[in-house]
């Protein structure tokens, strides 16, 4: 049997941006509407400074407007949420994203909640999670999103496929879950403490891996010619000792890739997969929201 196909995140993250580019372009042309994002940063965490520096860059290379908000550490619940009151307001600002994980003397919920609904691009306001429960036009969290155009691009038509969701998170577990059963997939969402995992898994034309835990999912677990879509991104030592002794790490999925690459028929890797994903559909949420703002959606 050979090898799985690999679906490559660069390259469907450069068509998203590209498509992102164009519409940009044409709401600019067409209407005078330039999609604005607005990214907030509480304190210095050297991953969310790279983070957010690619969200900027991205954001403008596309034609939006993109301007970045920083907080001190110590900064207040009470400062953010003024921030975040006037990034509501402001008719320049489409979408607001707040960098995760916030210092733990914040409270995340009530920053989240303070977001409007309509400007939440990163789909986290409990609205947007209770519009997508209920099959409404929704913003959906990136990553699903990004999962979901992959899935489509790669498979075609979802329709009566069983897809099995290994992980419960409200950031790609749940939110993915309910999109494939938009899709008209048949959905079971498992999770770490489901009995005989490995069975569930077995059952899926389509697997989605978010449960957290390195190369947690064997590649005996998977269904010949199933297509797996591994969104987990884990830090461990690498195999050689002399690497390991040093302190050296390599990122990893939930899924162990050289396994599974043996028996499924097409899989993301990990690093190159679904992460690439994330930015491009966060600029894509960003002109959804601006066009819904202004009455232009298609």
């Amino acid at each position: 049997m050979s090898q799985a196909q690999i679906i490559d995140g660069k390259v469907y993250a450069e068509r998203v941006r590209a498509g992102v580019a164009e519409e940009v372009a044409r709401l600019r042309k067409d209407h005078g509407l330039q999609p604005g994002l607005a990214v907030i940063v509480v304190g210095d965490d050297p991953a969310s400074q790279v983070y957010v520096k690619s969200k900027g860059e991205q954001s403008l290379a596309v034609g939006m407007h993109s301007v970045t908000h920083r907080l001190p550490g110590d900064a207040q619940l009470d400062e953010l949420l003024l921030l975040i009151a006037g990034l509501n307001e402001d008719p320049r600002v489409h979408g607001i994203l707040l960098q995760l994980p916030l210092p733990a003397h914040l409270d995340t919920r009530a920053a989240l909640a303070a977001i409007h609904p309509d400007k939440d691009v990163d789909g986290l306001h409990v609205v947007n999670a209770g519009r997508l429960a209920s099959g409404e036009p929704a913003l959906t969290p990136c990553t699903p999103l990004g999962c979901m155009i992959m899935l489509r691009e790669t498979l075609g038509d979802l329709s009566g496929k069983t897809a099995v969701v290994v992980g419960r998170s409200v950031l790609v577990g749940r939110p993915v879950a309910q999109l494939l059963l938009q899709a008209d997939c048949t959905v079971t969402i498992a999770h770490s403490r489901t009995r005989d995992l490995a069975a569930v898994c077995r059952q899926a034309d389509i697997l989605v891996a978010a449960v957290g835990r390195p190369q947690m999912i064997r590649g005996d677990w998977i269904k010949p010619g199933a297509t797996v879509i591994d969104v987990g991104i884990n830090r461990v030592p690498f195999d050689n000792p002399e690497k390991a002794a040093a302190g050296k790490t390599k990122l990893v999925g939930d899924v162990a890739f050289k396994e599974a690459r043996e028996v499924a028929g097409a899989i993301t890797p990990v690093p190159g997969g679904v992460g690439l994903m994330t930015v491009a559909c966060l600029l894509q949420n960003t002109v959804t929201a601006a066009k819904r703002q202004h009455g232009l959606e298609d």
